[in-house]
């Protein structure tokens, strides 16, 4: 089996491959060829540090695994990574460990890639201000796949709560594309929020990275038309969007069952402002044609994604793969 760092996994995949292998996962589990099994959910200290188990199993690939991912927010007074995991792969005919990756990078870049995907097929397709609410780790990574899927965007506004960490990401973001992602001569304008309402209004696009147990986005702020891709919401109790917005909506997940136990319509479920007849489909349908998504350019949208392990379990697949080519890695036998 072969055992990648960070570095190695970030040496072998790139923005528009995840995007790619993100689209084919969704469209795999619409036509039945994966399977998630139950995620396992701890939270050690509520909202400053946990941890989750995910698992699944891709039929076409031959392969399933499982991720252990752990978030810690303290860890950044530390000057170590707030989120940190592994992902472990292995044969579906015969049971063999294939690898072990880090999952740091391929969690990252796989999450964005998703609320990406969710704008690319439901935001309407003149929108070119994008607004990420959120500007912790996985900031970055929403910004670099959404200026991939959507080349379109003219304005990136960034919105976090330290004014003072906000300003210096927001700076940093031209040369971390360049540098992490090798995007070249990007022309988006990046901004930070000085009011949410604001950004709210004045928004085509909003991807939500918080942690937040509470509504961030009120109903009244958001125009029509707008489309919003929900991603910090992954656990029960989790909430980003005022509950409202989903009643006039067009609403589509990327793993019914799930976002339904621990995503962002959990709440607005049990409060009875939706109820599962109002949900539209899973993106991987929509993807395929099987459903529809925007019906008019006035429709507010949402796309609920509380992330799947075979997302992780293919980008790892695909990683483990690309290195044996280029001989990066560890080697190992058991």
């Amino acid at each position: 089996m072969r055992i990648l760092s960070d570095k190695d996994v970030r040496k072998v995949l790139n923005v528009q491959q995840v995007i790619d292998l993100v689209e084919a996962v969704y469209k795999a589990k619409s036509d039945n060829k994966t399977e998630t099994w139950p995620t396992i959910f701890y939270d050690f200290v509520p909202g400053r540090a946990d941890m989750d188990i995910k698992s699944g199993y891709l039929k076409k690939e031959k392969v399933f695994g499982h991720k252990t991912v752990t978030w810690f927010a303290d860890n950044e007074e530390k000057n170590i990574p707030i989120l940190k995991g592994l992902i472990n792969v292995f044969d579906a005919e015969s049971g063999t460990p294939l690898g072990v990756t880090d999952g740091s990078f391929i969690t990252g870049i796989r999450t964005g890639a998703s609320g990406a995907i969710g704008a690319k097929y439901l935001a309407r397709k003149d929108a070119e201000h994008l607004l990420v609410v959120g500007s912790g780790n996985q900031a970055i990574y929403q910004i670099a796949c959404a200026l991939y899927a959507l080349p379109q965007l003219k304005l990136v506004r960034i919105a976090g709560r330290d004014k003072v960490k906000l300003k210096s990401f927001v700076d940093s973001i031209p040369l971390r594309l360049q540098s992490e992602f090798g995007m070249e001569a990007v022309t988006t304008i990046f901004e930070e929020v000085d009011c949410l309402e604001d950004a709210v209004r004045n928004s085509d696009i909003i991807i939500t990275v918080t942690s937040s147990r509470t509504p961030i986005i009120q109903m009244e702020w958001v125009k029509k038309g707008t489309h919003i891709s929900c991603i910090g919401a992954d656990m029960a109790g989790k909430q980003e969007i005022d509950s409202r917005i989903f009643s006039n909506a067009s609403i589509i997940l990327d793993d019914k069952e799930h976002c339904m136990q621990v995503g962002e319509i959990e709440i607005p479920l049990r409060q009875g402002i939706i109820t599962e007849s109002d949900i539209s489909g899973e993106i991987g349908d929509l993807i395929l044609g099987k459903i529809n998504g925007r019906m008019d350019s006035e429709q507010i949208t949402v796309f609920d994604a509380t992330g799947m392990a075979i997302l992780d379990i293919y980008a790892a697949k695909i990683a483990l793969q690309r290195a044996e080519e280029h001989n990066l890695g560890v080697e190992c036998n058991l």
